[in-house]
């Protein structure tokens, strides 16, 4: 657990989204309302990247890389939103941060098909078809990939690796997760503890956590679906991040520890008065700014990336 004081812009951004959530959100988030119907302008491509759909049988998929520049680093994205949102553009927002900080990696974010059209396991068969793609397709190195999701993205990158292992295929080099929904029996303590002080889903179980329509006909045990429930052996290495605050705050804090008892390598951070994916402010707020300097960090470790610092020289 981290100890330091909230910003005073992490409050003010927690506060907003709390109420935003409570007078217009919730209903909307549950009945499919806003994934049916998004609002939000054409994302434009920034300068100096190529940006390409990429059309399969079953979904889309968006391919990010910088101009003129191939590294063999890739990150596989895959987006929360419950297993009903759609890719939106604070994906393609995080795709561009998450190029930079692997100095120059390709991003490929899939909009995987979503409930309730598409329950259990068509997210995780998207994911692992993705996967594939990257190594057989584009001829990446298993070990230069790294899975990052948040949210259910979170726990289906997890779920996707233990895919892998149980299927004898190769892993990827690592994985970060932005508080992972990894338990969909809703059954870890913070569920109750932090009931009261989640500004997202606090104060309500009419929302997608308890209403899950990605389950469809299947066990929510099953370790597919929630890899709490899961084993860890054989895992590369994790980085977790979750707000303090989160009702699922046990989902990540569960994960960590099965990690750790199987002895592999893992990153928990749990940040102080936080609240759901709080990473989404990017550079708003001191707390967001720390998680993505920490992903850096991650990055830097598992590619063996030497930053620039103090006058040391780039090593790639």
């Amino acid at each position: 657990m981290r100890d330091k004081r909230v910003s005073v812009r992490g409050n003010l951004v927690r506060d907003m989204m709390q109420n935003v959530m409570e007078t217009s959100l919730k209903q909307p988030i549950q009945s499919g309302e806003l994934r049916k119907n998004p609002v939000e302008p054409a994302w434009i491509c920034p300068a100096g990247y190529e940006y390409e759909i990429v059309e399969t049988e079953q979904f889309p998929m968006e391919y990010l890389r910088p101009e003129g520049i191939f590294t063999g680093r890739v990150i596989l994205q895959l987006h929360g939103g419950g297993y009903i949102g759609p890719m939106k553009n604070i994906y393609r927002k995080f795709a561009v941060r998450y190029s930079k900080l692997s100095f120059g990696g390709d991003v490929l974010t899939i909009d995987y098909r979503v409930a309730p059209e598409y329950p259990y396991p068509a997210a995780l068969e998207d994911a692992v078809y993705a996967y594939k793609w990257l190594i057989q397709e584009k001829e990446y190195e298993p070990d230069h990939i790294i899975v990052a999701g948040d949210s259910a993205g979170g726990g289906l990158a997890l779920a996707m690796v233990m895919y892998l292992r149980d299927n004898r295929l190769p892993l990827p080099g690592g994985i970060i997760t932005m508080s992972p929904w990894t338990d969909m029996t809703n059954s870890g303590a913070s569920y109750t503890d932090n009931y009261e002080t989640d500004p997202l889903f606090g104060n309500s179980t009419d929302n997608m956590l308890f209403h899950s329509s990605y389950i469809g006909d299947a066990d929510p045990k099953n370790t597919y679906i929630s890899p709490a429930f899961g084993t860890y052996e054989g895992f590369p290495p994790v980085l977790l991040q979750v707000g303090s605050e989160e009702v699922l705050l046990s989902d990540t804090l569960t994960v960590a520890g099965k990690l750790k008892r199987a002895h592999r390598k893992v990153r928990l951070s749990v940040y102080d008065g936080m609240f759901h994916v709080f990473q989404m402010a990017m550079r708003l707020i001191p707390e967001s700014r720390e998680a993505w300097d920490e992903v850096s960090r991650f990055l830097e470790i598992i590619y063996g990336i030497e930053q620039k610092r103090e006058g040391r020289p780039v090593r790639v």
